[in-house]
């Protein structure tokens, strides 16, 4: 499987240079890369009364980007604004269930947003995860009731630095097919 990882407005190539390298050793057969690309934040996503971005229109530009391109099997788009998703106040990401595209937001996921220093080690591990997590769904996982796994839900930070950034064995088994069952792509 090839992976692409997306910006979204301005994200730190290192940043995802980071987390194209931590798939990959995540999931070995797998393959990761920067996409050159950089989408804009859609500005019709800005819900002005919340003051977040609704995911589901960005994660939309996501897809339609990855619907247009035959390099990777899947993207996944980094977004560093606040996002909400219908019925949530806040999310860290969100995914098409068997879908070729993913996004993750850094709002949340930063040590300062919670009045902590800034660690980047500790948001690059958080990011990974929900990376791990958001990829995961668009191989057709849905959230693991086992609290170490990386699909389990996030309903707070405290839930996603508990758990781990790889899947349980139930889960990788189900990824590792649905990867198999993916094809080449030349």
């Amino acid at each position: 499987m090839k992976v692409g990882i997306l910006g979204v407005g301005q994200i730190s190539s290192k940043l995802l240079d980071e987390i194209a390298h931590a798939i990959m050793e995540i999931l070995p057969d797998c393959s990761s890369e920067i996409v050159e690309d950089v989408l804009a934040v859609p500005e019709q996503a800005f819900d002005r009364k919340r003051r977040q971005y609704n995911s589901t229109a960005i994660l939309n530009d996501v897809r339609s980007f990855a619907a247009g391109q035959t390099r990777w099997h899947r993207i996944i788009g980094l977004v560093d604004v606040d996002i909400y998703t219908s019925g949530l106040n806040y999310v860290f990401g969100e995914a098409y269930v068997s879908g070729p595209a993913g996004l993750v937001s850094l709002w949340r996921l930063k040590p300062q947003f919670y009045g902590e220093t800034l660690e980047t080690k500790v948001l690059l591990e958080r990011t990974i995860k929900e990376a791990m997590h958001e990829l995961g769904h668009t191989l057709g996982l849905q959230h693991c009731a086992r609290s170490y796994c990386v699909m389990h839900f996030s309903n707070s930070i405290f839930d996603t630095d508990k758990k781990q950034s790889l899947f349980c064995d139930q889960c990788y088994l189900t990824a590792s097919i649905a990867i198999d069952q993916l094809g080449q792509i030349p």
